[in-house]
């Protein structure tokens, strides 16, 4: 990451970024820290990664911890936010960016598999989206931090639109990250709660290093990704300062695709 930035724009803030020890989580974790907001970052394994971003966000002169929690289940849920709740008062930011694939193909997916997604990348997301409005409707706008009483940010994935063969379970999850994103959005805005999503595409991270580590499989995925080049984690980070920044007050109920132009369709270019 970059040093650390002279304007943070979210100091005095309060972010919780969920699957914050790894890949675009761990990058979103950092940025938020950089930018001046106290971190919580909530991991379910690898505690020495997620002490080693706190370490990080603390550098900036921020706050942080790290705790360990399984967002598919409503009681940590619970205890992750009453603790952030008595460690730093409030929560002024929610980035929902846990998630997982267990892939099979549709004949062989197992039931075990289909609920183990839906639980994580969908039903985790609305666990943690419900806690974080409770509080924002409890306290309402403070000003002197920001003009929105919260911000929820739901990363989902270019595969809320783009079906993904083999993969049914984490795209339906997707699908449905995006119309739970709108309806929150449409819900709360009277309570100047904002609500948005980022549909990454293809990131450089561990999770998918089969796709890029080798020139030929990185020259496979550049068919998929009209810009040529694979995204960095510093990309997803930036655009969620962003949007959990002031600079962004007018938007909410939008999803922004940081993909290259994956989400263009590049297969029909030439006219299909």
């Amino acid at each position: 990451m970059p040093a650390c930035p002279i304007e943070q724009k979210l100091r005095g803030q309060t972010a919780l970024v969920t699957g914050a020890s790894s890949g675009i989580g761990k990058g979103i974790a950092i940025g938020l820290g950089h930018a001046g907001a106290n971190v919580v970052v909530n991991y379910i394994r690898d505690q020495d990664e997620a002490e080693a971003i706190v370490a990080d966000v603390q550098r900036c002169g921020a706050k942080a911890y790290a705790h360990q929690a399984d967002i598919s289940d409503e009681r940590q849920v619970e205890e992750m936010f009453q603790r952030m709740l008595d460690e730093f008062g409030t929560v002024d930011i929610l980035v929902n960016n846990a998630g997982l694939q267990q892939d099979a193909p549709l004949d062989e997916m197992t039931l075990t598999q289909w609920n183990k997604v839906i639980s994580v990348n969908l039903t985790g997301q609305f666990l943690c989206a419900r806690e974080a409005v409770r509080e924002f409707k409890r306290r309402g706008v403070r000003p002197e931090v920001s003009c929105s009483a919260g911000k929820i940010l739901c990363v989902s994935s270019v595969h809320d639109v783009i079906p993904w063969a083999g993969h049914v379970n984490y795209a339906a999850s997707k699908g449905g990250v995006s119309m739970l994103m709108k309806s929150i959005a449409q819900e709360v805005a009277p309570y100047r709660i904002r609500v948005n999503a980022i549909s990454p595409g293809a990131v450089r991270t561990p999770i998918n290093m089969q796709a890029w580590s080798t020139p030929e499989a990185y020259a496979e995925l550049m068919k998929l990704v009209p810009y040529k080049r694979i995204g960095e984690v510093d990309d997803i980070a930036r655009a969620t300062v962003w949007l959990a920044s002031d600079d962004s007050d007018y938007v909410t109920g939008a999803t922004i695709y940081i993909d290259g132009g994956m989400t263009l369709y590049p297969g029909f270019e030439t006219g299909g």
